[in-house]
């Protein structure tokens, strides 16, 4: 006997309800996975951070010895120290330990869970990134140059642009140091075009040899990287083209490679 046009409506109905249910489990699935996939970067970013703290710290502290060694000699040799010497080095030394507090704070701010996106000038949050990651880049000789052309004020996730710009410079880093590039560099720059805040990564490693190119952004893609997760890239293109209405994308040039990320000005 056929439907009636009640039926029939009913029926897709129904069927439209299923559907939706469906797409909302899908969409769950998804959204779970993609924070797996960040808890995951986040804690093969914490092993880089440990890492980078000891080297940051490694040159303070010899410092700090370099300072006492003359004063500790004289006093093992009876001899007078003068107060401008003995001033003059504990003004050095409060003046290390303020750089190793500040170091602690970038740190412990890259790791607090901001999810509020807030104001914030690209050149500070640069450099704080930037303060976090140098001694590895310092310890395999790297040059790392920040060119500002403008410095503008975004609305974004600070943490999460920082994360992305962790992940692509050290990326970059791997790359010059598996490569064995005679003086390796990595250049920072920093401009506005179209009403849009451009942060350029260009490093001379060579260049991406896969093709397409686009191909570093897929999940676990570990090309010429041997203890590489494959979720850095992944992750710092859905951090800023997902949560910042963003882009990120990435070319070769004569020397090297090219990360460019474009987010909305504010």
């Amino acid at each position: 006997m056929r439907q009636t046009k009640l039926e029939d409506f009913l029926e897709l109905e129904e069927h439209n309800k299923e559907l939706e249910k469906r797409i909302k489990v899908e969409l769950e699935k998804n959204r779970k996975k993609d924070e797996l996939l960040f808890r995951q970067a986040k804690m093969a970013s914490m092993g880089e951070m440990l890492a980078n703290i000891s080297h940051q710290w490694r040159q303070p502290l010899m410092e700090i010895t370099s300072l006492f060694l003359p004063i500790e000699a004289k006093l093992k040799m009876n001899l007078p120290i003068e107060n401008e010497e003995l001033q003059e080095s504990i003004t050095k030394l409060n003046d290390i330990t303020k750089y190793m507090s500040s170091t602690i704070d970038d740190f412990r701010n890259f790791f607090s869970k901001d999810k509020e996106k807030m104001k914030f000038k690209i050149l500070q949050q640069i450099n704080s990134t930037i303060n976090i990651i140098n001694g590895g880049l310092k310890a395999h000789n790297i040059h790392l140059e920040i060119i500002i052309k403008k410095n503008p004020t975004i609305l974004a996730y600070k943490n999460e642009y920082s994360q992305a710009l962790i992940n692509i410079i050290n990326n970059a880093k791997d790359v010059l140091v598996q490569r064995k590039i005679v003086n390796p560099k990595i250049d920072i720059i920093i401009e506005e075009k179209d009403g849009l805040v451009i942060t350029s990564i260009h490093d001379n490693a060579g260049g991406i040899k896969v093709k397409p190119i686009e191909k570093v952004f897929d999940p676990f893609f570990t090309y010429e990287k041997a203890n590489g997760s494959g979720i850095g890239l992944f992750m710092s293109k859905l951090i800023i083209e997902n949560n910042m209405n963003g882009k990120l994308e990435v070319e070769n040039k004569e020397d090297g490679a090219l990360f460019v990320i474009s987010i909305p000005k504010l």
